[in-house]
């Protein structure tokens, strides 16, 4: 089994918040997006997945798999202007984070990070006990009862509604969020672009905007409308005095080329924008600012360093 190692900058905002350390890392001029990849055989990895991770997903646990090289595990993510804390301090984010909820909302990229944050927490505290549940099949929850934590990930790879006709099939409604209600948190991570890719020929499905059907509408063009719906929403229905709320970005694909065979080394200089990216620029470009995101990757290894960003961002290092 070939796995994907093409490691890349992009970019998560941070929409709302009314804590001040968020503010004191943009008043730093601390842009985590701007950066490269070094080697840190001091420090990394920061766990064991098989050893320290006993509830990793298989899918992510690429040595277990049969990876065969492992420089992976040990690339840190070096800002250009700015230091991100030398270690995820897992002790301090519990405390920090006392009685708190977490929750990530999107596609398998919010997966890859909510289990990487799951296996950094736990090997934190490896004495502590926790918790792991499914309620549903789109929700799982990990909690650490000693700190009253809750790491949560729901699936929802659109956001926006979706339902299915039997005669009509799959329909997007781009102009309609009823499941937000299951969006509760202290902080609300969120994701969106891989499930708009992949509606193609093969997939009947329809995209509809108040009570007009569209069947050949640019998915890209879907999103752009989709993204701009779910903005409005957290504008209207997220207090920031109670909540941050910040988005994921986009992930590069895995099949480009020969897709992650024999990718071991991260790609170096500028790359060609990628297909959504400015949407994401645009819809939210009032909305905050703008940090580094890298993701669908084995486990230890790039997702950690997403989450070395947010620990800095949400306690203000």
């Amino acid at each position: 089994m070939a796995f994907y190692f093409r490691l890349c900058a992009l970019v998560f905002a941070v929409l709302l918040s009314a804590a001040s350390p968020l503010y004191l890392v943009q008043a730093n001029a601390c842009d985590f997006s701007l950066g490269n990849w070094v080697l840190d055989d001091s420090h990394y990895p920061l766990y064991d997945a098989s050893r320290d991770c006993p509830f990793i997903g298989r899918g992510f646990n690429c040595l277990r798999n049969g990876r065969p090289d492992q420089d992976y595990l040990k690339y840190r993510w070096k800002p250009s202007g700015c230091d991100l804390p030398r270690r995820f301090d897992g002790v301090n984010f519990l405390e920090r984070y006392k009685g708190k909820k977490i929750m990530f909302v999107g596609d398998s990229i919010s997966n890859n990070m909510w289990q990487s944050l799951t296996c950094l927490l736990h090997n934190a505290v490896p004495e502590s006990s926790y918790a792991l549940s499914t309620p549903t099949k789109y929700l799982s929850v990990f909690t650490i009862p000693e700190f009253d934590v809750s790491i949560i990930w729901l699936k929802n790879g659109f956001l926006v509604d979706v339902v299915h006709d039997k005669e009509k099939g799959r329909i997007v409604k781009l102009d309609s969020i009823k499941s937000g209600y299951m969006w509760k948190g202290d902080v609300l991570i969120f994701n969106t672009y891989h499930w708009w890719t992949h509606l193609n020929e093969s997939v009947t499905v329809q995209f509809q905007v108040g009570n007009e059907t569209i069947k050949n509408m640019d998915p890209m063009e879907a999103y752009k409308i989709g993204l701009t719906t779910w903005s409005k929403w957290i504008d209207a229905n997220i207090d920031p005095s109670m909540t941050k709320v910040l988005f994921q970005g986009i992930a590069a694909s895995h099949f480009e080329g020969e897709g992650c065979l024999k990718e071991t080394e991260p790609e170096e200089g500028a790359q060609p924008p990628y297909p959504g990216v400015e949407i994401v620029k645009n819809v939210l470009s009032s909305k905050g600012t703008s940090y580094v995101d890298c993701s669908h990757w084995c486990l230890a290894g790039a997702p950690d360093a997403w989450n070395e960003i947010l620990y800095a961002v949400l306690l203000g290092l």
